[in-house]
């Protein structure tokens, strides 16, 4: 593309990272992967942690590549998972490895905090669903257990922010990654001090809120002479990975909700304005932060970690299926036989997923799922009734019925669990952009620097740029039963 603007977004996820570069000619918008490179939780002692030096070095890699390949660039972003937070020193030194969302050091914190302030309360504050791996529950974990680290940090970097600081020198708290970690006032959109110092934790810590397309600076000369790229500005875009996933949502419908699918699948509908109200606290939904003063109004449900998990699991045990394989002995195995809540608790780290499945579906009066095939099937179906839940709540909570599901991300290649979820929920599912959350990264940092002056005119370039699959609703009926049995084992929590 002559004369294109050109973005690089790093877009990290909780099993990869990518370097891909996104070049805006004024109507179109065409992506290249520049650079892919692993991801994971690291295992030491009995702690699950980030490797993030290894990850800020594989940033660095595809910086050179685009150099080397591309030249200029007018702009540098980064997003990440959401939670998850880095604690650096007076000097600005990294204190310690940043802990995986995962790690079980949060179990039974969050009674502790309901014991100072009553749960209903926190939520009316915050506006947050109820996880135990929020930050504010990270960090009280860290207050019980007396860790040194908490005591010496000047400063806080949530995961994006920590990657900014490292490119530019600059710390700051973008916002709508700040939004998930259940310190932040929905309505004020500034830290909740007076909660966060009732539970005792350190509010100082805390750092400057900017909102997305803040342009953040240059990046530092020593960036630039060990990647060879010129002084493009650091842009914060929307850094939690669902607030960008959102943003290329390429929705034209009146009413229209989203799944941003991947290892966690985040439901949802974009309000103006926050519901922080008893019958979303009792539905355990979240207000987050988007883009233009939206709130990104959804529920978090553990998504195709359940089926990454089961592969992992095979593959241990000496049996290797790819994922086409897989979706192809899924469609053929018996439909309904075996369901699971898969927001349950016993699949947040499982030892071995297929078993986790199995041993749910026994105490819950069912037949273990069977087979690989059957497995699958048994976590795709009861993804898709879990949405039609989500769904139900979400209409009855916003006051409007959707008319049509947007599925964006690498899940949206997935094309039975779409079938599964058009058909479970009555609805049109239009599936795609894949890579929805380097799209709205690119979007935004373009926002940022005035190339595009809207939230309205950024998802029509989406809709000019990339192709969509639509998914027709068919064999509703068949699902009605099934949803009626999967609501009898246990409300979604």
């Amino acid at each position: 593309m002559p004369n294109a603007k050109q973005f690089l977004a790093f877009d990290l996820g909780a099993e990869s990272g990518r370097g891909i570069l996104g070049s805006f000619d004024g109507a179109r918008l065409r992506l290249e992967v520049l650079h892919r490179f692993s991801n994971g939780a690291v295992p030491t002692l009995d702690a699950l942690h980030w490797d993030v030096l290894h990850l800020h070095n594989e940033m660095l890699q595809s910086l050179r590549l685009c150099a080397a390949k591309h030249g200029a660039l007018d702009g540098v972003g980064v997003d990440t998972w959401g939670v998850d937070f880095a604690l650096l020193g007076r000097d600005g030194a990294l204190l310690g490895n940043p802990r995986h969302y995962r790690d079980p050091h949060t179990e039974g914190v969050m009674e502790e905090a309901f014991a100072r302030v009553p749960r209903d309360e926190i939520f009316r504050r915050t506006g947050i669903q109820f996880m135990r791996f929020n930050t504010l529950f990270q960090l009280l974990a860290m207050r019980r257990d007396r860790s040194p680290l908490l005591d010496a940090a000047e400063t806080l970097l949530f995961m994006p922010d920590l990657f900014h600081y490292w490119l530019t020198g600059i710390k700051v708290n973008e916002y709508t990654d700040a939004s998930t970690s259940q310190m932040l006032d929905p309505h004020a959109r500034t830290y909740a001090h007076e909660l966060i110092q009732s539970l005792g934790l350190p509010a100082k810590i805390l750092g400057t809120l900017v909102q997305p397309g803040t342009v953040l600076g240059p990046l530092r000369p020593s960036v630039l002479r060990d990647t060879g790229i010129n002084a493009a500005p650091a842009i914060a875009p929307a850094s939690h990975d669902t607030a960008s996933a959102v943003v290329a949502v390429p929705a034209s419908a009146r009413s229209w909700a989203y799944i941003s699918s991947g290892t966690w699948s985040l439901m949802g509908v974009e309000l103006p304005q926050p519901l922080v109200g008893e019958a979303a606290r009792e539905a355990n939904f979240t207000n987050e932060g988007g883009v233009a003063g939206t709130t990104r109004f959804l529920k978090n449900i553990m998504g195709l970690w359940l089926v990454q998990e089961c592969r992992r699991a095979w593959e241990r045990a000496g049996t290797s299926h790819g994922y086409d394989e897989l979706m192809r002995l899924a469609e053929t195995a018996t439909p309904f036989a075996s369901l699971v809540n898969p927001n349950d608790p016993s699949f947040i780290l499982p030892a071995n997923m297929p078993a986790a499945l199995a041993d749910y579906c026994r105490r819950t009066g069912q037949p273990a799922p069977d087979g690989v095939g059957g497995t699958v099937r048994c976590a795709l179906e009861s993804l898709a009734l879990c949405y039609r839940w989500v769904l139900e709540r979400l209409e009855a909570l916003s006051g409007q019925r959707v008319e049509v599901i947007h599925i964006v991300g690498g899940g949206c290649q997935n094309a039975l669990l779409n079938q599964f979820t058009a058909d479970a929920c009555h609805r049109p599912v239009v599936a795609g952009p894949v890579e929805a959350t380097a799209i709205g990264n690119v979007l935004v940092q373009a926002l940022g620097v005035g190339v595009l002056g809207s939230l309205a005119e950024a998802r029509e370039v989406v809709r000019r740029s990339f192709e969509v699959r639509t998914f027709e609703p068919r064999q509703a009926d068949a699902w009605q039963e099934p949803y009626a049995r999967f609501r009898t084992f246990r409300e979604v929590k």
